[in-house]
């Protein structure tokens, strides 16, 4: 047997499903899904079926209550029965660090219209009369959380995207997948061959699999997730409604009534992950053995605060594999290094997350592009350091984390280092305290003794053990030198007879002479911002491209994709042959006068331009460029170099009274300037004019990869502007998704926040109404659930006419 279709789908859970129904709904009908076995015989039959709206991530919560809110109308639509219970939910709070991360959720979601609400004990105990609250701060109200039978739901979607004319096919494994020569996707199933247009992988925990067919690796591992499920309790019978959902956080469990019993879900801290050494090839409907000797203590624990839990026996226990990614969340959008075969699986909490899912990947696929921008949940933030042992220790570590408070900082430890430079070991030796960006090993700040070395968690300030040497770190920068090691940018030479013009088109402002470096923005085709550039010409037809660590396989595939078929252009991917050097401060032009022959003059070595010099008798590529926003250099070393460059500054340094800094001293730097950073500040779902970044637009240029949408968008107008904020806070800085209010009206959203040690105030990067965006205006912005004055300042809001930068 032989079968063809435009788009084909390898997995029938509620994840694929949705995407099958979301592509009808869009007009792609011409559509097929095949399972190996019967529709949501993998984790989907299991699953508890929870449908919350909460997390601590906007665009999370947006795409959650995207599911929620089509549940409540998919049985009518499609003339399918389900069961979906809106009961609403609690969720408890013990420590205040919980209340105040409550709050900043309550804010979010009701700037998208759902009205969480932070209540206390006593509104706790009117909607759950049977808790306990000892030592209860407090709790969150989500009145639209619920849950759903599972095989019902993937069913619905089944026939709604049946009834459009789109085809399912169970029990038809999928054996083999090859690509022909002309692009198409040729599957050898049970059934026979089906070739296919688009291939969308699907197929939960089994989606490593489907990968490894195509020659790729998807960095995922299934963990054993149990529940169990009482027998009938008397006081439940009585109810004329459900119980809403309960949640414990700080103690790891969720507690749901399920018809007259109750359901207890806990995230145990002695959790484990199976199938390390392949999937058995059966697997459908079935389980794992019980093992409730691990969540022995949260049951006891849950029949403390929920005394009747304990009145009665188990009926059943749930013991069954959910696929976790390193960070908990799914993967949905282009598989990497192929053309046409997408990702949407590895889902934790694929109910809540199906209808959210579906809608996004039918936009993938039908428009190239979502409307909403899931960077965190794209696999290509995870690069080849992604291995199986670093999957396996993240996802347990994640599990074991799951209810844990989102602080804005917390580097956790398992599965590192994967990434590093030369210099990880010498930082390492003078007590550098590391972060993991893209993989790689940078070092966050440098403690000055061992209590600062230790990693306290909080949202305010003066907690963090961090904040009082990250202040001294900005003071050397400021008034001295500073040192960083910034090893992991993403890096490429483009170079051929055709680069100039292929860039041109690329890049949607104006590229940089020989020996300047500028910033260059590529575009999606609706106008938007896809990435962001530092662009070097080093020779007429040769140039530097670096752009952010975590956009490594992001970029590359989108550069690939566009590189002309003439062969004119060539595409060098250099990302891990050396590392970057920031040496800036006001003493950076004498410390590297001492070590190099090179003129680093204005008139010789202006801003911002680049050069070949020679520093301690090492080459190397001087950009007169950093992202502090002072006199300095990013001298671009190979990796060979890098220990004996760095000695030989530091020692040349230390009469200047040189310092190392690390990331957080740099981001509080780049926030005074106003710098964006890629994926918080600008997203696809922006355009440079929204983001105040028209200067690097030329649209007097010919030709450009979404100038036609962008000038249809700036003719209409944009309706926000980003602009740094002063935040008249005490002890809090703005965290990211932030509100901002203009009385009771929000008006913006922030981008980033945090504390500028060199102005000595609070700032937010925030976009706002644009009628609101000019220096003076006056705002609020809502942290952690409180309002706070804001005034919109001048960008830069530090050196703002770039003087120190130009000294």
């Amino acid at each position: 047997m032989s079968d063809h279709a435009r788009v084909v789908i390898i997995g029938g859970g509620a994840v694929g499903t949705s995407v099958l129904y979301h592509l009808t709904k869009l007009g792609w009908t011409d559509c097929l899904l095949i399972d190996r076995d019967e529709l949501a015989s993998g984790s989907t039959w299991h699953a508890a079926g929870n449908v919350p709206n909460y997390s601590t991530s906007w665009n999370v919560i947006k795409y959650q209550r995207y599911t929620s809110k089509l549940y409540a109308k998919l049985g009518a639509e499609v003339d399918y029965p389900i069961n979906y219970h809106v009961t609403g939910s609690i969720r408890l709070a013990h420590r205040t660090e919980r209340m105040e991360e409550y709050g900043h959720v309550k804010s979010m979601a009701r700037a998208q219209g759902i009205d969480f609400e932070v209540i206390g004990p006593n509104e706790i105990k009117d909607k759950y009369p049977f808790i306990e609250l000892d030592d209860i701060k407090g709790g969150l109200w989500d009145p639209f959380d619920g849950d759903i039978d599972p095989s019902q739901l993937t069913q619905a979607f089944a026939k709604g995207a049946k009834d459009k004319g789109a085809r399912v096919q169970r029990f038809n494994p999928v054996k083999a997948i090859r690509q022909k020569p002309s692009g198409e996707w040729e599957l050898d199933t049970k059934n026979g061959i089906i070739t296919a247009e688009i291939v969308v992988n699907a197929a939960g925990y089994r989606a490593g699999e489907v990968a490894a067919m195509v020659g790729q690796y998807l960095p995922l591992v299934s963990m054993q997730h149990q529940y169990l499920v009482t027998e009938q309790i008397p006081e439940l019978t009585k109810l004329k409604e459900k119980l809403p959902l309960l949640r414990d956080p700080d103690v790891s469990y969720y507690l749901r009534q399920e018809r007259d019993g109750l359901l207890l879900g806990p995230y145990e801290w002695d959790c484990k992950a199976d199938w390390l050494n392949g999937i058995p090839e059966e697997f459908s409907f079935q389980l794992y053995p019980d093992d409730l000797d691990r969540l022995e203590k949260y049951i006891e624990a849950a029949i403390g605060r929920v005394p009747i839990l304990g009145q009665v026996g188990i009926q059943k226990v749930i013991n069954g594999p959910i696929p976790y990614s390193p960070d908990g969340n799914p993967y949905i959008g282009p598989q990497h290094g192929l053309r046409n075969f997408y990702n949407c699986n590895t889902f934790s909490f694929g109910i809540s997350q199906a209808g959210g899912a579906g809608k996004t990947m039918a936009e993938w696929i039908v428009y190239g592009q979502p409307e909403w921008d899931l960077w965190g949940f794209d696999h290509r933030r995870f690069t080849d350091f992604a291995d199986k042992d670093y999957v396996h220790h993240k996802a347990v570590e994640l599990y074991q984390n799951e209810y844990e408070i989102g602080f804005p900082v917390e580097e956790r430890p398992a599965g590192r280092p994967r990434k590093v430079t030369a210099l990880y070991d010498a930082l390492k030796a003078k007590g550098a305290f590391f972060g993991a960006r893209g993989g790689w090993e940078r070092a966050a700040y440098f403690p000055r003794n061992a209590k600062e070395a230790e990693q306290k968690l909080s949202f305010h300030r003066a907690e963090m053990r961090w904040f009082a040497p990250v202040a001294e770190e900005c003071k050397a920068v400021n008034e001295r030198v500073g040192i960083m090691d910034l090893g992991g940018f993403t890096k490429y030479w483009v170079s051929g007879a055709g680069a100039e013009a292929w860039l041109d088109r690329v890049i949607c402002g104006a590229l940089p002479k020989l020996g300047r470096v500028s910033l260059g923005y590529a575009l999606t085709e609706r106008g938007t911002i896809l990435s962001e550039f530092t662009v070097t010409r080093v020779a007429a037809d040769r140039f530097y491209l670096l752009s952010a660590g975590s956009a490594l396989w992001h970029d590359t595939d989108w550069l690939q994709a566009h590189l002309p078929t003439d062969g004119s252009v060539t595409l060098e991917e250099a990302s891990g042959a050396g590392s970057s050097l920031v040496i800036a401060g006001p003493k950076s032009r004498e410390l590297l006068a001492t070590l190099t022959d090179a003129d680093l003059s204005n008139a010789a070595f202006p801003w911002p331009s680049a050069r070949e010099i020679t520093v301690a008798g090492r080459k190397v590529l001087a950009l007169r460029v950093n992202y502090v926003g002072e006199l300095g250099w990013e001298l671009h070393v190979p990796m060979a170099d890098l220990v004996h460059v760095y000695d030989a500054i530091w020692n040349a340094g230390e009469p200047l009274g040189i310092a190392d800094f690390g990331m957080y001293a740099m981001e509080s730097l780049r926030l005074e300037k106003g710098y964006r950073s890629w994926k918080q500040d600008i997203t696809h779902e922006y355009t440079p004019f929204d983001a105040g970044l028209e200067r690097f637009v030329k649209l007097e240029k010919g030709d450009f990869i979404g100038k036609a949408a962008l000038l249809e968008r700036h003719g209409k107008g944009e309706a926000e502007r980003f602009v740094p904020l002063i935040v008249e806070t005490p002890t809090a800085d703005a965290l990211t998704c932030s509100i901002v209010f203009d009385g009771a009206t929000q008006v913006g959203i922030v981008g980033s926040g945090g504390y500028g040690h060199r102005i000595g105030k609070s700032i937010a990067l925030a976009y706002v109404r644009k009628d609101l965006s000019a220096p003076g205006s006056k705002l609020e912005i809502e942290i952690l659930g409180k309002r706070y004055p804001a005034t919109v300042a001048q960008e830069p809001i530090y050196d703002p006419k770039n003087e120190r930068l130009r000294a």
